[in-house]
């Protein structure tokens, strides 16, 4: 499913069963989503398990990692469909302004201390036009709340990432608040968080039913942002005032004639 190792160590939830799921839903969602963005530069933010640019067609494409992920190396001579790799802060993106087409964010906002400020930083390196997709973990959703009760301890240890959940509406009025408007936005693993694969098999019909009568509680969910610039426009045609000959001499005169 991709080319770069999993980082076990960082995400012990990758190696169960529902972490092997949501990578592969995500994979399939990212690569329907990306494959008809056109453009000149994109960038994946985090999560080197996915390849989320690897449908994309654009000719620069990069995979940034925050310095944290010291056990992951990039592979030495990566796959065609696998971008080039480059280290640094999601809140200090090294490119210019107004310079990338298409920015991917596969659970980066919820394991950077300020996630705002990554938004922020997202908006200033779009162009006008470009596009951001984002993939979050759902705080209402059977994953969410197996997360909330395992903070509070009154469940075993939680086996998500430590970083806050942020709730999908939560981040449409973040995105709104930007310029950033929404384009589209799916949800989907509505199984339980379960070690057993034996288990986690059985309650395959969970995701039939959860799609059809319980879609927002997806335990994650994908969203697609356009950069909207906001200036001014006239609308319709613009009429000059134009002065008889006659009539502009008359007035010459009269003004001539009164000293004014």
């Amino acid at each position: 499913m991709t080319h770069v190792d999993p980082i076990i160590d960082l995400h012990p939830w990758l190696a169960w069963p529902p972490g092997q799921a949501l990578l592969e839903w995500e994979q399939q969602q990212l690569d329907r989503l990306v494959a008809d963005m056109f453009g000149f530069h994109a960038v994946q933010l985090g999560l080197p398990e996915l390849v989320g640019l690897r449908a994309n067609r654009m000719p620069h494409r990069w995979l940034a990692v925050d310095p944290s992920y010291g056990a992951w190396q990039p592979p030495a001579a990566p796959p065609a469909d696998v971008p080039l790799s480059l280290r640094c802060e999601f809140g200090a993106l090294p490119f210019p302004s107004q310079s990338v087409d298409l920015v991917v964010l596969p659970h980066a906002l919820e394991l950077v201390a300020d996630p705002h400020d990554t938004l922020r930083e997202v908006e200033r390196v779009l162009v006008p036009e470009g596009r951001v997709v984002i993939a979050g973990f759902n705080p209402a959703s059977l994953w969410g709340l197996r997360h909330r009760l395992a903070r509070l301890g009154q469940s075993p240890a939680p086996v998500l990432p430590q970083g806050e959940f942020l709730a999908y509406w939560r981040l449409r009025d973040w995105l709104r608040l930007l310029d950033l408007e929404v384009e589209a936005g799916c949800f989907g693993c509505y199984r339980p968080m379960v070690r057993s694969e034996r288990t986690w098999q059985r309650l395959q019909w969970m995701e039939h039913a959860g799609d059809r009568w319980w879609p927002v509680l997806g335990a994650v969910y994908l969203v697609v942002a356009v950069k909207r610039t906001r200036g001014m426009r006239l609308v319709g045609k613009v009429r000059r005032t134009r002065v008889a000959p006659a009539r502009q001499a008359a007035v010459v005169q009269r003004e001539q004639t009164t000293g004014g």
